[in-house]
């Protein structure tokens, strides 16, 4: 009989996740391409309704509304500390990106009224990052990826939006939003920290420093819709 598993919590835990349990299996994701096929405003406002005002609703709304109006990365978003957050300047502080660059990047007022509610419920929780768990044994540790995966995957199929709708899809809007409103290619990439052939990467400590003392902040979302999102 083979040896029970269990995680930090007490649960039974799956042998899948124990390492080498995959070896020699091919991902299922082998193969596939996702094109840069990014949600509508309407759309990603439709999933953050439907994500609700409890407190696993307001974590999942302002994971969107980082990933959405700052452009960050999911792995960034779920290493934010409270700290890293300036409201006053209107700014996140990125510890370590891509290629463990340092950078600074800007949010709108709108995104900052759609954070508050997470930033005073996260008060409630132990230390630590600021998307985090929520209830059990663990909670206020860091959120995995998988799991805010999942949490976005099911909040945009019970509001209806019949595309992929991923984190990555999310750093997407925000780019192309950016570009409508005429922001200059460079910039975006700078902001995104994007390496493209037309822009090298650096290995220089300049890039791993914020650009200017006020970072570059986007419009709020072209959509007739309230703090509330009502």
């Amino acid at each position: 009989m083979s040896e029970l598993l269990l995680d930090a919590a007490g649960r039974r835990r799956s042998p899948a996740t124990m390492p080498g349990f995959h070896a020699g299996r091919p991902p299922r994701s082998k193969g596939i391409r996702y094109p840069a096929d990014p949600p509508t405003v309407e759309e990603i406002v439709a999933v953050m309704r439907t994500a609700g005002d409890g407190p696993h609703g307001q974590r999942l709304r302002a994971l969107i509304v980082v990933l959405w109006r700052a452009g960050l990365r999911i792995h960034e978003a779920l290493a934010l500390n409270e700290s890293d957050l300036d409201r006053r300047r209107g700014s996140l502080l990125v510890r370590r990106g891509k290629g463990g660059r340092r950078r600074e990047v800007g949010m709108d007022e709108w995104a900052w009224e759609q954070l508050e509610p997470w930033s005073t419920a996260r008060l409630e929780l132990p230390v630590g990052p600021l998307l985090c768990i929520i209830s059990g044994p663990t909670r206020g540790r860091p959120w995995s990826p998988a799991a805010a995966r999942t949490a976005l995957r099911r909040t945009a199929a019970a509001a209806g939006v019949r595309r992929r709708f991923a984190p990555h899809q999310l750093r997407h809007a925000h780019a192309v939003e950016t570009a409508h409103e005429g922001v200059p290619l460079i910039v975006i990439q700078r902001s995104s920290a994007t390496a493209t052939s037309a822009s090298p990467r650096s290995t220089s400590t300049a890039s791993t420093t914020p650009k200017s003392s006020t970072p570059s902040t986007p419009a709020a979302p072209m959509v007739p819709v309230s703090p509330s999102l009502r």
